[in-house]
């Protein structure tokens, strides 16, 4: 039996399999217990397989290419078009396999295992920042409630927090200073979580090259440069920057038709967290670029005068994802000259 592609439909337990041939003609399907699926694909010739990109595709593309297989990894919305019929998944398995052998589908880039611990580092940190966020509001809220508000500010409410608790003239109750001060001890115990992986993930950035690099760029950062290494890899899944750029959604979003060009808002497309993170650290260097005279410092001043210092963050945030790909597939740190070419 030639079997040319393998649509394979992930799960935690139960897997399924849709094979096709050179023509694309359905030549086999079977349903899969995870102990079963190694020794199926172990036994197959060497063929492509696809799946879609969702949780542990990345394991398993790894695992099948030690087999000798091809992997492809589509992004899921793009597979949808393909599902006819009744969604189950049989049908999934097969809408995959057929989007795999489009000759423009796009595909993700695998991730290695680096690039998954660190991307899971940076999630870790940010629930952790998101946890301490809910508790302070929180406490703000109840403290609220007895007429005692203070300034924004995590520092200003862990500075102020036991002094109101130790305080005898408020009304709060008794049983409520135990509340807000376990409270204040879970504050300060997401503090050490949140020290403990910027810790690690500074530590993960001096052992990859890849970031030291990265770090070469203004506004690269550990953090930047270490999550934009785990989203992207050594860039080889994007042709040039502005693909990259595009994927991470700093460019505009386009609606046109009939010969008219219309060119709205940014798209917001990809990494939402990454997009936030490289805006911020271009914010950086819009703020410092008024007391520098380079190149590059020339040129935001002269877009900030033109569209504003809002519009030049987000262009100059573009730029740098450019910057970052060239820096990633050329195996160079960063340059000046060629930021502003």
């Amino acid at each position: 039996m030639n079997i040319s592609v393998v649509g394979l439909d992930l799960a935690k337990e139960t897997f399924h399999v849709a094979c096709l041939d050179d023509k694309g003609k359905l030549v086999k399907k079977r349903k899969l217990s995870r102990a079963k699926l190694f020794p199926f694909f172990s036994k197959l010739t060497f063929c492509t397989v696809a799946m879609e990109g969702c949780a542990s595709s990345h394991y398993w593309s790894r695992t099948l290419k030690q087999l000798g297989h091809t992997v492809k990894i589509l992004p899921a919305q793009h597979v949808k078009a393909y599902v006819r019929g009744n969604k189950n998944d049989f049908n999934d398995a097969l809408a995959i396999a057929e989007a795999s052998r489009v000759p423009e589908m796009r595909t993700v880039a695998p991730k290695t295992i680096e690039q998954q611990s660190i991307q899971a580092l940076h999630r870790m940190r940010r629930s952790s920042v998101a946890d301490r966020t809910a508790v302070s509001n929180q406490v703000r809220g109840f403290l609220a409630e007895f007429g005692i508000v203070f300034p924004k500010g995590i520092n200003v409410l862990k500075k102020r927090l036991p002094e109101i608790l130790e305080d005898a003239e408020n009304d709060l109750h008794y049983s409520l200073r135990m509340g807000l001060s376990l409270k204040l001890e879970q504050l300060l115990h997401l503090d050490g979580v949140i020290d403990r992986l910027t810790t690690e993930i500074t530590c993960e950035s001096k052992r990859h090259v890849e970031i030291k690099r990265l770090q070469s760029i203004p506004g690269y950062g550990p953090i930047v440069a270490s999550c934009f290494y785990s989203e992207f890899g050594n860039g080889s899944a994007f042709k040039k920057g502005r693909d990259l750029s595009a994927a991470l959604g700093v460019v505009p979003k386009q609606h046109s038709t009939g010969g008219r060009h219309r060119l709205l808002g940014i798209s917001k497309r990809g990494n939402k967290y990454l997009r936030s993170l490289l805006i911020h650290g271009a914010r950086s260097v819009v703020n410092a670029s008024t007391k520098k005279n380079d190149p590059l410092s020339l040129w935001i001043q002269r877009l900030v005068e033109r569209r504003g210092k809002n519009r030049a963050t987000v262009a100059l945030a573009n730029k740098l994802a450019r910057v970052g790909w060239a820096v990633l597939t050329t195996g160079k740190t960063y340059q000046t000259g060629y930021a502003t070419a």
